[in-house]
């Protein structure tokens, strides 16, 4: 994102006043916003201009200041240099990142007793743009994990506005997609969609690294079980060997709170699905899982009742 904030020249002139200092670009911490999304839609941000020095000895005026509302979390680097300029986390903490400039001084400034009219003017500060990366230390409430084509972005779909793509083939998401889920008027998560893992991603494999950066930012973890998948592949070696990744990247990663969610349920025949259900509950050898299908979107209140309560 680009913050630039503007310095203008003052007017000359006889009993010219000074140029007006240009507006400060600040960023503000505020607890009630829970993601980045806001910002996405507008990525610059400049401060208004000091407005130029008048006659009659009137000074210019201030320019405005540009206040940008970030969440708590929000770490704010240098493009350039990648140096860390603030951690913002506590409520109205505000860090100015584009510092208004000083305006210049009209001829009023220059008057004395041997020069009584003045003509001499210097220009303001000029113009400062620079360009900072927002990243939040958490990005999500919930992250959504499993292997590729699992559902993921589906399921991401169906319980927020976020609308990520989705095709048959591994890899459709290659970065984060974020969605907040409503679950009545005084409660919503914020739920990520994670790049798909495969086995060796802690090795560098497929998306590995990525995926892992970003599941480290995430409160807790949804774990998701294609019960069907397309590749004909066993639904609980998927689930055992995306836990050993992350074990292998990292201890404190793996010891995440975790929910496991059995989706595409609606691909199971009727008849068969209670079966089917508990054979794959016990392959994976867990005392409770859920169920749910994204297209349907059967079993997604009680998912995001679950998850709520996970995190809260």
């Amino acid at each position: 994102m680009s913050f630039r904030r503007e310095k203008f020249i003052p007017k000359g002139g006889p009993n010219g006043g000074d140029g007006g200092d240009g507006g400060d670009v600040s960023l503000v911490g505020d607890d009630s916003l829970s993601s980045l999304l806001t910002l996405t839609h507008r990525p610059h941000y400049r401060a208004k201009h000091g407005e130029q020095g008048q006659g009659s000895q009137k000074h210019g005026a201030n320019g405005a200041d540009c206040i940008v509302k970030v969440p708590l979390g929000t770490l704010v680097k240098d493009e350039a240099s990648g140096e860390l300029l603030a951690d913002i986390s506590t409520q109205a903490q505000e860090v100015i990142v584009a510092d208004g400039g000083k305006g210049g001084y009209g001829n009023e400034h220059f008057k004395s007793a041997t020069n009584q009219a003045p003509r001499e003017t210097t220009l303001g500060e000029p113009i400062v743009e620079r360009t900072l990366l927002l990243e939040l230390k958490l990005i999500a409430d919930i992250g959504l994990v499993g292997m590729p084509n699992a559902g993921k972005s589906t399921l991401l779909r169906a319980i927020s506005a976020a609308r990520p793509k989705v095709a048959d083939y591994p890899f459709t998401t290659l970065q984060p997609h974020l969605g907040i889920a409503e679950l009545d008027l005084d409660r919503r998560l914020v739920v990520a969609d994670i790049p798909g893992l495969i086995e060796g991603a802690a090795d560098g494999a497929g998306l590995g690294h990525r995926f892992l950066k970003h599941i480290e930012r995430t409160g807790a973890l949804l774990h998701i079980v294609d019960v069907m998948p397309i590749d004909g592949s066993d639904p609980a070696t998927n689930y055992k060997s995306i836990r050993e990744e992350l074990l292998k990247y990292s201890e404190k990663l793996a010891n995440k709170q975790e929910l496991v969610v059995l989706n595409k349920i609606d691909l199971l025949p009727e008849q068969d699905r209670d079966a089917a259900i508990a054979a794959i509950t016990t392959n994976l050898n867990l005392d409770f899982v859920l169920t749910c299908s994204g297209v349907t979107k059967e079993g997604l209140p009680a998912l995001l009742e679950h998850c709520y309560q996970l995190i809260k």
